[in-house]
């Protein structure tokens, strides 16, 4: 075993089950919490999950499975939350042991809603996590490759250089590889922005915009992204690299995209509550572009955001997508 230290995922969907799937692969024993009893039985069965990645299979004797989320916290040393952002508040009020000395990676993407903080954030000042402990996990990296074993990249971000490398030697294989990086802040915001962004890309195709604008509208995007996270945390970054473009693109452009696929919905007459319904996932693009704009309004002097301004008057104040897209091509170059 390459590592002395106990991982665990918390969550069911596709991203947790893919990163399961990437520790299994370095790892004699896995923790996997999971809300449905109906999902942890049919895993133990099947030995897949039957709702997400159903084509991935594992060797039930590497997990350690429960449905009881204290039991796996005080099981492991190392805790990856891939819950969505949305859920987040409602699962943790379940946690009741000691968390502050183990070491917390967020695979969410977003901010919580009901604390207003970055997943990051609100387990330093809800939970003494100190941020040392605390490490993001970045794409460029869709769950659906990873289950076909496609080549991957990732970017694992934390403070302490040393906890990064140990998680992403962990996350390593010959389809997945990785790097690190310290900027907590900025790619954890990365992370939520890029979903946004992939809804508007999906908003435009929807309403019948060719490759030529898409590509001016990711320019904008990155741009866009930059701003934004040098407001909320300065520091020396390139947001060129693949934490931030290149996960950005991905998630525009990408058929595995649910957040694109939402707002091609959205773009070809959905609303937005029958596209949730149709989709059965989560798009964490809707609830970050509430909390995008909401940060934005609280700063006193706010950031330049055309392209999530005109997502979330879409979204959030039922404007109608083709006359919202046609003032945004005025703003972009």
């Amino acid at each position: 075993m390459r590592e002395s230290k106990k991982y665990a995922v918390f969550g069911a969907g596709s991203w947790a089950t893919a990163i399961v799937k990437m520790l299994c692969e370095n790892l004699d024993e896995v923790g996997w919490y999971m809300r449905s009893v109906y999902t942890k039985e049919h895993i133990l069965k099947e030995q897949h999950n039957p709702s997400y990645l159903s084509s991935v299979e594992f060797h039930t004797e590497q997990l350690k499975l429960s449905n009881n989320m204290n039991e796996i916290a005080e099981w492991a040393d190392v805790l990856i939350f891939a819950i969505p952002s949305a859920f987040m508040h409602s699962e943790l009020e379940k946690l009741t042991s000691d968390i502050s000395k183990k070491i917390i990676v967020s695979a969410v993407k977003g901010i919580i809603p009901e604390s207003g903080l970055l997943v990051g954030e609100h387990f330093h000042d809800i939970y003494n996590i100190p941020f040392e402990n605390i490490a993001v996990i970045a794409g460029p990296c869709h769950a659906e490759e990873v289950a076909l074993e496609r080549l991957s990249y990732l970017t694992i971000s934390c403070a302490d250089a040393d906890k990064a490398k140990a998680i992403a030697k962990n996350l390593s294989s010959d389809y997945i590889k990785t790097k690190i990086s310290d900027d907590i802040i900025g790619v954890e915001y990365a992370v939520m922005l890029k979903n946004i962004y992939a809804i508007a890309a999906g908003i435009a195709h929807g309403l019948g915009y060719g490759d030529n604008f898409q590509s001016v509208l990711m320019s904008n995007s990155i741009r866009e992204m930059k701003r934004f996270i040098k407001k909320m945390h300065k520091m020396k970054r390139n947001i060129n690299n693949s934490a931030y473009l290149g996960d950005l693109l991905v998630t525009g452009y990408s058929v595995f995209s649910r957040n694109r696929m939402f707002g091609n919905m959205i773009g070809k007459g959905y609303t937005v509550k029958s596209a949730q319904m149709e989709m059965n996932m989560v798009a964490e693009g809707y609830y970050a572009t509430k909390s995008a704009f909401e940060l934005n309004k609280k700063n006193k002097k706010k950031t330049r955001l055309p392209i999530i301004n005109a997502v979330y008057e879409v979204l959030y104040e039922n404007k109608n997508p083709k006359k919202v897209f046609q003032k945004l091509t005025e703003k972009l170059d």
